[in-house]
């Protein structure tokens, strides 16, 4: 009889054969997780629904799930949490709902500023390529975005950067795209690939 396994199943056998136990959160390392759905198929209620399922599991598995961000338009979510691995956010996220992210970054953090009332939220990506960015790079890039964010009515709150791949994520506020794109063009000329309205959730 021929065996047919799917991820989900297969990433929780080998993170049960492995028998890793739930660890501390503190020292954990930091993630972003991506849920590419169906463009139009999910809905932030959705999202918040299967969170918290994945609250409830978290600490079986040693992970921290922070926050996310969900592009309804094209179906997509974005988590960041933190873990001692993917493997152990990928397990979590099986028992939680069984929906498996198709990427995973770790990544490094800036410190976040607080949201500002009313305005929408956007997530913007950079693609530098593999190994061609660094945490400190981005650090500075950043306080040159926020000496100019309020020129264009633009309220950047914090980034995180998967040196490894060469991947930034910029988390902001504004009343359009166009204000964000205008913000990095004149801080430091680095635009970013896209630009994406998410709802926040927590």
């Amino acid at each position: 009889m021929e065996m047919r396994l799917t991820i989900a199943t297969l990433v929780l056998m080998i993170f049960q054969l492995t028998d890793v136990p739930a660890q501390n959160t503190t020292n954990n390392n930091l993630f972003i997780d991506v849920h590419m759905l169906r463009p139009g198929s999910v809905t932030a209620a959705d999202v918040a629904a299967a969170h918290a399922k994945d609250l409830a599991v978290q600490a079986k598995y040693g992970v921290s799930f922070k926050q996310y961000w969900v592009d309804e338009k094209n179906g997509t979510v974005y988590c960041l949490s933190s873990a001692p691995d993917s493997a152990h956010i990928a397990a979590a996220h099986n028992e939680a709902h069984g929906l498996l992210p198709q990427q995973v970054y770790q990544v490094l953090g800036g410190k976040p500023a607080a949201s500002a009332p009313r305005l929408p939220y956007f997530i913007d990506i950079h693609n530098a390529g593999a190994g061609n960015v660094t945490a400190t790079a981005v650090a500075s890039a950043h306080e040159k975005d926020i000496a100019v964010q309020k020129r264009y009515g633009v309220h950047f709150i914090n980034y995180w950067v998967c040196e490894e791949k060469g991947w930034v994520f910029c988390l902001s506020q504004a009343n359009d795209p166009e204000r964000i794109f205008n913000t990095h063009k004149a801080a430091h000329g680095l635009l970013p690939a896209v630009i994406i309205p998410v709802v926040q959730g927590k």
